[in-house]
């Protein structure tokens, strides 16, 4: 008995105590791991003092955790002796709030710009949100596009609370909302924003995307910040290149990085027959612009944009006969747009050396952070609207300096009508409308940029508005009556001139065609073609047409005198 009992007690005594499981959460998780009960002590040990060096971590592993907060540090037992003698930094993990993340339902009514005097049908989609400070929920811009309705409802919930939309940023793809139902706001932790972050930076996207109803996470890294292309917005902004997937439905859900904390909302992604996994992130300067601009403005102003064209200055003999000296760097401005504040100082074949004192480089980057090296668009875009920025500038080999002030840029051809319903005008059976991508996109389809006209296309791409209230016109159809026998086939001409005036917009034809006491009406349009009515017999005709195709008036809104 002796020896058994000896026996058992040195296998007793070697044996060590059990830990509470704490291992690490797996990155595509973001829910906090529960920790075990407590073990209880083992009996028959009374007596036996525990080993110094252990009884620290039986302790920590005997208390059971308490839930952390949103984006709170949860520390991560890595073995006894590790956690006592690991510094805190590293041997803690963060266990970001997905309680914020919320799902967005959306009923959407769509202009028709074919028929500008009706809607579409409308139709639902789903996306993703999150709350942030304020009582407010930020998500993409897109994702309410001609909203009628929104709601969003709360992780674990089956109730939807009616959203009020405080502000679009049509630019940015960014949309802020909030919800007066104070129930809503009860038991959630706003998401914190985080820093701009690094190349192979780990990151989380967590959203409601297509495949399932409840909520999901991806995981990856940041392969790539620089200014991107931002589809919805036309328009160039900073923006991560991740590696995390994004699929239909993560619209305006947070990018959260390692320390819990959001660095980006999810907006794109890239589909192409030869990439994968490539999506794209709204980084937090970007957000934060645009949230910092409606607290100041109470709506939100845009980002501002340089209203010029530029040329890379890399060739040397074109550095030369500009007149630069060997240490002074810059681009070449081609154009200036005539509505922009910049007008009135620069010109065409001034270099721009350098932007509120950066300088700027022959190819037209700018020191970004240690190693890389971005747009200068992007220290524009950083600015608000109305704020002045040096500028210096060589010219005919002498340097100037001019303050000028920012605007947002003012396009022939608009990007977005910004939830306002279509102008048209409509004279015996000749539809007038003015241009913009979305009536592009909504005559040619996606495809537009390769479909379109080329002269419409040409403006697109490349005119400028000569005054800020210039507009593209065109005759979108014409609806099929006596009176225009022989014009039937005229479908978006671009309008030049009325009755030998130039056209300047649609507001301006409305005026010119109604207080018009001439004998004929005469259009002329593009390609040399013109059209000739009789003044009396078009009016009275107009009517008719309007009752026959069931329009309700021969004009929008916006355009009666």
């Amino acid at each position: 008995m002796d020896d058994t009992s000896a026996s058992k007690r040195k296998r007793k005594r070697g044996r060590k105590a059990p830990k509470a499981s704490t291992a690490s959460p797996d990155r595509s998780s973001l829910s906090p791991v529960p920790a075990p009960d407590p073990v209880p002590a083992a009996a028959g040990r009374r007596g036996r003092k525990p080993r110094r060096r252990e009884a620290p971590a039986d302790a920590e592993a005997s208390r059971p955790p308490s839930p952390p907060r949103c984006g709170e540090l949860k520390p991560v037992a890595n073995g006894g002796d590790a956690v006592a003698e690991a510094g805190w930094e590293e041997v803690v993990r963060v266990v970001p709030c997905m309680d914020a993340v919320v799902k967005v339902f959306c009923v959407h009514t769509e202009p028709n710009f074919s028929l500008p005097w009706q809607r579409k049908r409308q139709y639902s989609s789903s996306s993703s949100g999150f709350i942030i400070g304020g009582r407010r929920v930020l998500t993409n811009a897109h994702s309410v596009e001609h909203y009628t309705q929104v709601k969003l409802k709360k992780r674990g919930s089956d109730t939807k609370y009616l959203a009020t939309v405080l502000a679009i940023g049509t630019e940015c793809d960014i949309a802020l909302l909030t919800v007066s139902d104070d129930e809503f706001w009860e038991g959630v932790s706003p998401v914190e924003f985080g820093t701009l972050p690094a190349l192979q930076d780990a990151v989380t996207v967590v959203g409601y995307p297509i495949g399932g109803d409840t909520i999901s996470v991806t995981s990856g890294v940041v392969s790539r910040i620089e200014i991107l292309s931002y589809v919805h917005g036309s328009t160039e902004l900073l923006g991560l290149q991740i590696d995390a997937a994004i699929n239909s439905g993560n619209s305006g859900g947070p990018a959260f990085n390692d320390r819990g904390k959001c660095v980006g909302i999810a907006f794109q992604s890239l589909k192409h027959e030869d990439a994968e996994n490539i999506g794209y992130v709204i980084p937090t300067p970007v957000i934060k612009h645009f949230i910092q601009d409606y607290e100041k403005s109470g709506e939100y102003t845009g980002f501002p944009v340089l209203g010029i064209e530029w040329q890379k200055m890399e060739n040397p003999d074109l550095r030369k006969a500009m007149g630069m000296k060997p240490d002074q760097k810059g681009v070449r401005i081609r154009r200036v747009e005539p509505t922009a504040p910049e007008s009135g100082c620069l010109q065409p074949s001034d270099i721009i050396l350098s932007f509120d004192g950066v300088d700027i480089a022959n190819d037209g980057t700018v020191p970004f952070r240690h190693g890389e090296r971005i747009g200068f668009s992007y220290l524009v875009s950083q600015k608000y609207t109305g704020e002045k920025a040096l500028v210096k500038v060589l010219r005919d080999s002498k340097v100037h300096e001019f303050k000028i002030r920012l605007a947002t840029h003012k396009r022939l051809v608009a990007a977005h009508v910004k939830g306002r319903p279509p102008s048209y005008y409509i004279v015996a059976g000749f539809v007038f409308a003015a241009v913009s991508v979305p009536y592009l996109r909504s005559e040619y389809g996606k495809d537009y940029e390769y479909d379109a006209p080329v002269k419409l296309l040409v403006k697109h791409l490349h005119a400028m508005a000569e005054s800020p209230d210039e507009q593209l016109l065109v005759v979108s159809q014409v609806l099929v009556a006596d009176i225009n026998i022989g014009y039937e086939d005229i479908v978006n001409t671009q309008v030049l001139a009325f009755n030998g005036q130039p056209v300047k917009n649609l507001k301006n034809l409305v005026t010119m065609v109604e207080n018009c006491k001439d004998e004929f009406l005469k259009f002329d349009l593009e390609y040399d073609q013109i059209v000739v009515l009789e003044t009396k017999t078009a009016k009275a005709a107009t009517q008719d047409i309007l009752t026959t195709h069931c329009i309700p008036s021969a004009m929008s809104d916006d355009l009666k005198i």
